[in-house]
């Protein structure tokens, strides 16, 4: 999106929304935004846990050992 198409949305959003309410929108569309992003994180960390083999507490992983035909 390039300044002139966002400059355009810009002008639309205040002939519509009006100068009064234009902030409130603003504030309601970023919290909006950063609670979609949390729970974007959230289901992330949960499908990276899921990936994660379990490992023993207190010793390292075995090296992975090829078995041969």
């Amino acid at each position: 999106m390039n300044g002139a198409e966002l400059l355009l949305l810009l002008v639309i959003a205040l002939l519509v929304l009006g100068a009064h309410r234009l902030p409130e929108a603003g504030r309601m569309l970023g919290k909006g935004l950063r609670d979609f992003q949390r729970a974007l994180n959230e289901a992330r960390r949960a499908v990276d846990q899921d990936r994660e083999p379990a490992r023993p507490s207190g010793r390292p992983p075995s090296p992975s050992r090829r078995l041969s035909d």
